[in-house]
């Protein structure tokens, strides 16, 4: 009897996005693996492999040890634009073409720091809202995650290369509009915003106003 191999995908429930897409990460390929899907690194031990998919948190050494690989995914092409929100701020800098990467990570590295497994890229054209900008974001991760799984245990490493970055982690009032500028000039802020858990915003006359956005279907 073929025994499958166990893996594990581990979320951060303070960064919920992912979990929406769960039913689609089920059906990967069931071929030699076994799924289980985690909100708590704890529960996670003696694993083949571990997905680690939008977590903000730093994790213990011990929990990489006593697992035999743990990846992540981190929207860049490292070593630029470590740290947090990584998509987010290249949007801001105006960037469509965005490196997704699949990285390892190993004892006593620095945070994303890791040797760089599998990349491919979110292909943005600008127009994009934030719910379509997490479905391109997604679908990146999925293609990297279905690809590292076929291949596995065939797969190659390599050493990030360069200069280091490091992004801060965004705060709500990174998504203040200022009413001295014009739209045009902000509008990929208003569009990395999310309209539920962090709208844009703008002070006026000693109040505080938000802004949602959304696409009409209409076509002038």
């Amino acid at each position: 009897m073929l025994i499958k191999k166990k893996i594990a995908f581990l979320f951060d429930k303070t960064n919920p996005w992912l979990l929406r897409y769960l039913p689609l990460l089920k059906k990967l390929t069931k071929k030699n693996y076994k799924y289980n899907f985690f909100k708590d690194y704890i529960k996670i031990n003696n694993f083949e492999i571990v997905f680690v998919l939008g977590y903000t948190r730093i994790l213990p050494e011990s929990f990489i040890k006593q697992n035999k690989i743990v990846l992540i995914v981190h929207e860049s092409n490292l070593p630029k634009f470590k740290g947090f929100a990584p998509l987010q701020w290249q949007i801001l800098k105006n960037r469509k073409n965005i490196t997704n990467s699949l990285v390892m990570l190993g004892n006593n590295e620095k945070v994303d720091s890791g040797k760089i497994v599998l990349q491919n890229k979110i292909l943005l054209k600008g127009h994009e809202l934030y719910e379509e900008i997490r479905k391109k974001q997604f679908d990146s991760t999925y293609k990297l995650i279905k690809k590292f799984l076929h291949i596995y245990p065939n797969f190659k490493i390599k050493k990030q290369k360069g200069k280091s970055t490091f992004l801060r982690k965004r705060k709500q009032e990174d998504s203040k509009i200022s009413i001295d500028k014009n739209i045009k000039s902000q509008f990929n802020l208003l569009r990395i915003s999310n309209n539920n858990d962090w709208p844009a915003f703008f002070f006026y006359k000693k109040s505080k106003y938000i802004l949602k956005i959304f696409k009409s279907n209409e076509i002038n």
